[in-house]
This record gives structure tokens, C-alpha cells and sequence, in this order.
């Protein structure tokens, strides 16, 4: 659902300059405390589009990153400073520090993202790509993408739901079994997955997709000053960022 905010208000092609940025900004540093001040700011942006309802959707994601990441980097990378260790593995203050700072970032990236979906729409998107010179086939392909998979998933929800009225107990026994069960379900899903694009592609077709010539849009969007500021300020921020990391700040171990 749209929002009336200024981020939305947007140029499409500000919006998609901005995620490359902000993705830039997260491979920057590897310090946790670095990275959660851009997480934090990341946070901010969402507040400002009001997209925190929808990066509350995938909390439980987030959760997992924040606990998997720390345990896994702090056992395979070695730093100086070993707190504890048996047999091959080995936990050093570096590494906890490390993989504290890995599940920032990608929080931070994942967080970008839903802002990003949550603020523009699949013709935005698509005309943002081919204004950005990306051709029309690939833009258009890129942008059927998000259009797809909501369709797919609730063609699935649809069979499985179907299935369950027929008498199909997915919640029952152990997890292989309820595994098992789930496959037959695959063969319905395909079937409708391939029907659908099939006729997505005779749709494409009699509507002249692919004539050759120069291509009109519905959509126009104009770039303004804040859109100018915005890119700005990014572009600024990452540079500052990447100074800092030159100059030996906010780093935990020697590498990306």
C-alpha cells in the first residue's frame, strides 16, 4: 500500500541509486559499533517511509541473522585476542566482534531492501531500470519478477488449502513425514506455475512486446532538488565512510 511520504514521492531512479548506495555503505566497515550506526540510520529512513510495519514481517529472519551470524563468524575466524578453544575451533574477541558486526550488515541489507519494495511499485521499478539504460527485455524481466512471486505463493496457498479440504493432514506426524506430504503438492503448483506463464507470454505477444523503435511510457517522473540532495547526501556519506575505513577506523580483523 502506497504512503504519502516524501520518500515515496521520490524519483525511481533516486530510489534505486539509493539502495545501490546504501548496500555500498554496509560492505564499508566490519566494526559492529560503525555498523550499527548505519543500521541505525537505516532504521531512521524506514521510520521517515513508514515501512517499519512491513520490515516487522520478517523479525523472525532478522532474529535468526543476529544469532547465527556472531556464533559462526566467532568459530571460523581467528583473532588474536582467544578467549576460548577446543580441538579446531577457537573463540577470539576479533571474531565475536567480527560476526557481531556480519549480522549488522546484513540486517542492514535486508532492512534496505523492504524499504526499497515497500516504497516503489513494479512500473516505478521498471521504468527506473530502463531509464538507468538497462535494456527494456531485462528491466521488464527484472520487474516480472516481483509481479510472479506473490502470484506463485498464493497459487500454492490455494492448492494447499485445497488439498486440506480433501482431507491432506500436512501438521501431522514427524518431519519427514509432513515432508513427504508436501511433495504431491509440487506437481499442481508447476502445472498452474507453467499455465500461467504460458499465457503471460501469449499476452506479451499479441501486445507487440519486442517490436523494434523507441518506447513510450505512461509514467513519467520528474528528478527534483530533494531527489539531487538525496544522492547527495549519500554519495557523501559514503565516501566519509570509506575515508574513515582508510584511515584505520572501524575495522575488527583486516578484511571485508
Amino acid at each position: 500500500m502506497r504512503s504519502d511520504t516524501a520518500i515515496h514521492d521520490l524519483n525511481p531512479i533516486t530510489k534505486i541509486i539509493s539502495l545501490i548506495l546504501l548496500f555500498s555503505l554496509s560492505m564499508v566497515f566490519n566494526h559492529p559499533v560503525y555498523l550499527l550506526c548505519l543500521l541505525g540510520f537505516t532504521l531512521l529512513i524506514g521510520y521517515k517511509s513508514q515501512s517499519l510495519e512491513n520490515i516487522w514481517h520478517i523479525r523472525v529472519l532478522l532474529i535468526s541473522l543476529g544469532i547465527m551470524c556472531p556464533v559462526l563468524w566467532a568459530l571460523f575466524i581467528k583473532g588474536e585476542t582467544v578467549l576460548w578453544e577446543y580441538s579446531f575451533l577457537s573463540l577470539s574477541k576479533e571474531s565475536l566482534f567480527y560476526g557481531l558486526g556480519m549480522s549488522f550488515r546484513l540486517m542492514m541489507m535486508l532492512i534496505s531492501g523492504m524499504i526499497f519494495i515497500s516504497c516503489v511499485n513494479v512500473e516505478e521499478f521498471t521504468w527506473g531500470l530502463n531509464k538507468l539504460g538497462l535494456p527494456f527485455r531485462i528491466s521488464f524481466a527484472l520487474s516480472l519478477a516481483f509481479r510472479l512471486v506473490p502470484t506463485f505463493t498464493q497459487t500454492a496457498q490455494d492448492i494447499t488449502q485445497a488439498q486440506l479440504a480433501r482431507g491432506l493432514e500436512l501438521d501431522k506426524g514427524s518431519f519427514i513425514a509432513r515432508t513427504k506430504k508436501y511433495i504431491p503438492l509440487i506437481i499442481p503448483i508447476l502445472s498452474l506455475a507453467i499455465k500461467k506463464t504460458d499465457s503471460l507470454a501469449q499476452a506479451l505477444e499479441s501486445k507487440g512486446f519486442g517490436t523494434p523503435g523507441p518506447r513510450t511510457y505512461y509514467l513519467e517522473f520528474k528528478t527534483s532538488l530533494i531527489d539531487y540532495s538525496v544522492i547527495a547526501l549519500l554519495i557523501w556519506l559514503l565516501v566519509f565512510s570509506v575515508l574513515l575505513r582508510l584511515g584505520g577506523f572501524g575495522t575488527v580483523i583486516e578484511r571485508i
